[in-house]
């Protein structure tokens, strides 16, 4: 078996070019065109076709309602619609805009995110650690991976699309300040090989794997099956754990990422613990920009056992 690193191939290949590809084309060509475009146009024309996606996107939208209504009992109908309509406005202007993280160059990337909490990144960097940076599945994620990854040496992990164009442009994308992707079958050990040559990278702690190995912790007014693994990890790679929140400023156009202060290692010491440490982080972080969280992931899916699917 072949040990070298599970990276995605980012080399243009000519069958990317197949005819069967020609309509992933045109919507790259489209998004480039977005990308060029300057925020006070194109946010905008995001807003009218956010209108559009709401009417199509039914199937999504009832996911992201009922994770709303476990999270938020205390929410009104109203409310819940409201905080629904931002999502999408705010899926639709960014996705619109994140071909710039390609095709334009890194002081632009400086412009449009603004950095603050950096000094703790130093701390650990001046300690002789890497960051294991936790962020849950939230719209400007790509923005404040590459961000960090201008200033810190990084790698990130992605799981492979069926679409071979796709994959080759969104992974050229989040490659553009020199981290490897690696595939998701890569697992734990490679990101652990990371941590020891010095890299940091994002870990999303939020996301559903199953009830296998993962402990159900308090989350918002409910509670959610997460793996714990990240405290080990970081033991063993020597390693500091820091929440990462980025939400999207409409009025002035530009992101604001902030690094916050690292978790105690105590904290993590556990199953349990830890379990409950990362939902707390996730919580932090969705509640800073409530309404640019994935919504619509059902990261609810497992349920103690007895208790009904909320799907």
């Amino acid at each position: 078996m072949s040990r070298k690193p599970k990276y995605f191939d980012r080399r243009f290949k000519a069958e990317l070019l197949h005819p069967k590809h020609w309509p992933t084309w045109i919507a790259i060509v489209i998004l480039v065109v977005f990308g060029l475009m300057p925020a006070w146009l194109r946010d905008p024309i995001a807003r009218t076709l956010a209108k559009l996606v709401k009417k199509i996107a039914k199937k999504p939208l009832r996911v992201a309602r009922a994770n709303l209504q476990a999270c938020f009992p205390e929410k009104s109908e109203a409310d819940i619609a409201q905080l629904l309509d931002d999502n999408i406005e705010n899926f639709v202007m960014i996705l619109l805009a994140q071909s710039e993280l390609l095709i334009r160059s890194t002081a632009n990337l400086r412009r449009r995110v603004e950095l603050e909490g950096f000094e703790y990144v130093q701390q650990a960097r001046d300690a002789g650690q890497p960051v294991i940076f936790i962020m849950p599945h939230v719209w400007g994620i790509e923005y404040a991976g590459l961000r960090l990854n201008v200033d810190l040496p990084m790698v990130s992990m992605a799981k492979a699309h069926r679409n071979k164009l796709f994959d080759w442009f969104n992974n050229r994308m989040r490659s553009s300040q020199g981290g490897n992707i690696y595939m998701r079958e890569a697992g734990i050990r490679a990101l652990l090989s990371e941590l020891k040559n010095d890299n940091s990278f994002f870990y999303l702690p939020d996301e559903d794997l199953g009830p296998d190995k993962s402990v159900f912790a308090p989350f918002f007014a409910t509670v959610k099956a997460t793996l714990p693994v990240v405290g080990r990890l970081a033991a063993a790679g020597n390693a500091q754990v820091m929440p990462v929140k980025i939400g999207y400023d409409q009025k002035r156009r530009k992101y604001k990422l902030t690094v916050m202060p690292p978790i105690a290692p105590e904290q993590m010491q556990g199953k349990e613990n830890e379990a409950l440490a990362l939902n707390r982080a996730v919580e932090q972080v969705i509640s800073a920009y409530p309404e640019q969280y994935m919504w619509f992931l059902k990261v609810l899916r497992t349920r103690p056992p007895g208790e009904a699917s909320i799907y």
